[in-house]
């Protein structure tokens, strides 16, 4: 990328996680940043017009800017989809598609990439804000708003750039990391890897080129992770686990009111009765559920590998309240509690609901999903069949296909067989629309109820709608 002579930035799908991710830290870094995107209501609206980036609603030629401009692209377009992807490619225009112009900029710092299937966001946010306030001064970019960040991204004055690192359609090979946290392996995204072990394969690609004087932070409780992990990398590796013998050792885990509550020690069995130097001591959380101790665990065990005080790392860690879309409260509707989250995998399903119930057992839960991508619905479906079966009710929608599939294949109904299959006794319900669910919801719930809106589309807006009127 020229960026001695080129400070202005065009964005063509600026609205996207991540994009509007990148868009936000070049922002902050001095560049000029312009883009477009459908006149679609996005989450990241708020994000780019706090930044004062100029959106374009919608796409046209006329929006393309002059040839002083880089152009970076998301993913999700290409020059049969997009007029103004295809136009900026007739003119010569210079161009690079999210994961090329991140990985330039992520090659430049000590690059520290958050990797995994499930709980990137939620581990980026807190260890950029555990490093953060404990001043470190990193730059970090994570894809979802985060309030207790300002946004999606922070500038700090440090050579650390903290990355949340997605592997969908192999962007990790755009990457050379410094350090790696990689929480879990779970097979996802099979419209582009057709197998688990293409899959598997780029996150063996993405460890093996950590360099021998970095670290690799992994889950050995995973079991794909910890056979990788042993064999793949020149790099020092830094083990945590749960109730396991590992580098990092959680147990005596509880949730008490609105907080978990863990021991960790280091490198011992767990219920050795010795409380010697390997004890790390107590540490309590802010968020629920098994998978939040884990996430937890990757930053306790990044801080104190970056030098990070304990003190520090004991009080932050409390201290940090999620990002938006995970176990988020949205309000309460006719006494109703109202989450929203942004689970859209069986093993997400499955540990976020678990959660919920363990912060909430006085609730009946009622869970209304709506399936991302016709795709993962149809590779999945045995899968999610499983996964609700914490839940007391269940609604699902009509499938949000994205723009890049093809449409169909499989439906929800499809999807409820499955379910009944496997959980005779949930009573499960089938409701086609987003407007449809949310006068069924207004007739229904009340102070004992908890709704959780779950899904990576825009499900979401139902909440929005019933605590705002």
């Amino acid at each position: 990328m020229n960026l001695k002579n080129k400070k202005k930035i065009y964005m063509i799908g600026i609205k996207g996680v991540g994009v509007s991710m990148l868009a936000q830290f070049l922002v902050e870094k001095g560049f000029e940043v312009t883009g477009s995107d459908t006149a679609e209501v996005f989450m990241t609206d708020k994000v780019l017009k706090k930044c004062g980036i100029k959106v374009h609603q919608g796409f046209s030629i006329d929006n393309l800017p002059e040839r002083d401009h880089i152009i970076i692209y998301s993913s999700a377009y290409n020059e049969k989809t997009n007029i103004e992807f295809a136009e900026a490619k007739k003119r010569g225009l210079e161009m690079y598609s999210f994961a090329e112009a991140l990985g330039y900029f992520f090659s430049s710092y000590f690059g520290i990439a958050v990797a995994g299937s499930h709980g990137k966001t939620t581990t980026t946010a807190w260890l950029g804000y555990v490093l953060e306030k404990s001043f470190l001064a990193p730059n970090v970019m994570v894809g979802a708003n985060v309030d207790q960040l300002g946004g999606c991204s922070i500038t700090g004055s440090s050579d650390y750039l903290l990355i949340e690192a997605d592997e969908y359609q192999n962007k990790l090979k755009h990457y050379n990391p410094n350090a790696v946290l990689l929480n879990n392996i779970d097979y996802d995204h099979p419209d582009f890897f057709p197998t688990k072990d293409d899959y598997n394969q780029v996150f063996v690609d993405f460890i093996t080129k950590i360099p021998k004087n970095g670290f690799l932070v992994a889950n050995f409780d995973d079991d794909t992770v910890k056979r990788i992990a042993n064999v793949n990398t020149r790099a020092k590796v830094i083990s945590y686990a749960i109730n396991e013998l590992a580098d990092y050792v959680a147990y005596n885990i509880e949730q008490r009111d609105d907080k978990q509550y863990f021991k960790v020690k280091l490198g011992v069995d767990p219920f050795d009765e010795d409380e010697g130097p390997n004890e790390l001591g107590d540490f309590s959380i802010s968020l629920s559920g098994e998978h939040n101790v884990y996430n937890a665990l990757a930053v306790i065990a990044t801080c104190i590998e970056l030098n990070v005080p304990l003190v520090q790392i004991r009080s932050h860690l409390e201290d940090f309240k999620g990002v938006s879309r995970r176990m988020e409260m949205m309000g309460r509707f006719r006494g109703a509690t109202i989450i929203d989250d942004y689970a859209h995998h069986p093993t997400e399903i499955s540990a976020t609901i678990a959660g919920i119930k363990k912060k909430y057992p006085k609730k009946h839960v009622l869970t209304v999903f709506h399936p991302h991508t016709f795709t993962r619905t149809k590779g999945l479906i045995d899968e999610f069949a499983k996964s609700f079966s914490d839940t007391d009710e269940l609604i699902v929608l009509d499938i949000y296909g994205s723009a890049r599939e093809e449409q169909g294949g499989v439906h929800s109904k499809d999807l409820i067989l499955k379910i009944e299959e496997q959980n005779p006794d949930l009573h499960v319900i089938y409701i086609p629309t987003l407007e449809k669910c949310e006068e069924y919801l207004r007739g229904k719930l009340d102070q004992n109820y908890l709704c959780v809106l779950m899904g990576a589309g825009d499900v979401f807006r139902i909440g929005e709608r019933l605590v705002n009127n």
